[in-house]
C-alpha cells in the first residue's frame, strides 16, 4: 500500500510528546513524500507549531459527547489517511481511527484494543527509555532510527516573546540566568523540597553570577512565592505568565535549569540547555531527560521508583537529595 497521508496520534502530555519526537523524525525521514498530520491535545500543540517533521498540527480535547465523536471520526474519514500511528495506549485513540476507517492502524496491544489494530504490538516486559518505546512502534514498519534525537529549536517568535517577558521581569536580553522549575503536574511525590530549590538557586546565582527565574503553571505560583521569600537573590516569577511557546523561548535563552521530572525538564533537554533533574518516585531509566547536556541527581532508596502521585511515608527519595548534590551536578555541567 502506498502511504500518502499519515495520522500520528501524539502523546497527551508535554514531556511524553518530547520523547516521541525521535519517532516522528524517523517517520518523516522514511516517508519523505507523505503528508504527516499530528493529532494532539491543545496544551501540547504549541510544541509542534513550527516542527519541520510535521506538516499539519490538529488539536482536539478529549471527546466529551457523541457529537464530538461523530465530528472527529468524520473528519478522519474525510482526510483519507492511509496510516495511523498511535502513541498513546488508550482505547479511545484506537477506536477513533477504527471508526475513521484508516486502513492501517499501528499501536501497542493494550487497554483491550487489539481487535481495532491492524498492527498490534506486544509490549515488551523489559523496561526501556520512553524514546525507544515510541520508536518501537514505527520500527514495525521498517522505519529506521540509528541516532535518535529529541533536539528542537526555539523559533524567532518564541525567542522574541520570551525576551519581552524576561525584560519586563528585570532580566535583560543576553543576561545569564538560571531557571528553577519546582513543580510537577503529576503530584507532590515528584517534587524536591522547596527550601532546597531556594538554597540551590542562591548558591548558583552567587557563584556563577546568574539571575533567577522560576517557571511553572499558575496553580504552582504559591510554590514559587514561598521559594522567592526564602531566597536572597533577585528572582522573577513567571508562573502563569507563559504560553507553551513562550516557555520554550525562555528555556532556550537560559543558562541552566534545575528541575523536577516534568514537561519543562524534557523541553530544556531537547533545546540543549544544561539540565539538572532531581528524580525520586519516577524511573530515570524510562523518563529521564534525553540529551548529552543533562545530569540526574537521585538518592537510591528501596521504595523507588514507586510511581505514586503522593508519598505515603516520609518522601525519603527526595529528602535524601542534598543541596550540595545538585550544586555539584550543575558545576560539572557548566565546567
Amino acid at each position: 500500500m502506498r502511504v500518502e497521508k499519515i495520522l500520528i496520534r501524539g502523546p497527551n502530555w508535554v514531556g511524553d510528546a518530547v520523547l516521541a519526537i525521535p519517532a516522528m523524525k524517523a517517520v518523516r525521514a522514511h516517508f519523505t513524500q507523505a503528508e504527516i498530520t499530528l493529532l494532539v491535545r491543545p496544551w501540547v500543540a504549541g510544541l509542534f507549531t513550527s516542527a519541520p517533521f510535521i506538516d499539519k498540527v490538529w488539536s482536539e480535547s478529549r471527546p466529551s459527547s457523541l457529537l464530538d465523536w461523530i465530528r472527529i471520526t468524520r473528519e478522519i474519514r474525510t482526510r483519507r489517511f492511509n496510516l495511523a500511528l498511535l502513541f498513546p495506549n488508550s482505547f479511545e485513540s484506537a477506536l477513533m481511527t477504527f471508526l475513521g476507517r484508516v486502513p492501517q492502524r499501528v499501536g501497542y496491544a493494550t487497554d483491550g484494543r487489539t481487535w481495532m489494530l491492524t498492527n498490534a504490538i506486544a509490549p515488551s516486559a523489559k523496561a526501556r527509555h520512553q524514546v525507544h518505546y515510541y520508536l518501537d512502534i514505527v520500527r514495525t514498519l521498517s522505519v529506521k532510527a540509528e541516532q535518535p534525537s529529541v533536539a528542537i529549536e526555539a523559533t524567532n517568535e518564541e525567542t522574541a516573546a520570551a525576551r519581552t517577558l524576561l525584560a519586563s521581569e528585570g532580566i535583560p536580553p543576553e543576561a545569564p540566568f538560571l531557571v528553577v522549575n519546582p513543580g510537577a503536574a503529576y503530584g507532590s511525590a515528584k517534587r524536591w523540597a522547596e527550601d532546597r530549590f531556594a538554597d540551590v538557586a542562591d548558591v548558583l546565582a552567587r557563584e556563577m553570577g546568574l539571575q533567577v527565574a522560576i517557571v511553572g503553571s499558575g496553580a504552582e505560583r504559591p510554590i514559587a512565592e514561598r521559594i522567592r521569600k526564602r531566597m536572597k537573590s533577585q528572582t522573577a516569577i513567571l508562573n502563569g505568565k507563559t504560553t507553551l511557546e513562550t516557555l520554550i523561548g525562555v528555556l532556550a535563552e537560559s543558562t541552566l535549569i534545575i528541575t523536577n521530572d516534568s514537561g519543562p525538564m524534557h523541553i530544556a533537554a531537547a533545546l540543549g540547555v544544561p539540565t539538572v533533574a532531581v528524580f525520586g518516585s519516577t524511573d530515570e531509566k524510562v523518563t529521564g531527560p534525553y540529551g548529552p547536556r543533562t545530569r540526574i541527581v537521585k538518592h537510591p532508596v528501596e521504595c523507588s521508583p514507586c510511581l505514586l502521585r503522593e508519598c505515603p511515608i516520609d518522601h525519603r527519595c527526595m529528602t535524601r537529595v542534598a543541596v550540595e548534590d545538585v550544586c555539584r551536578a550543575a558545576r560539572e555541567l557548566l565546567a
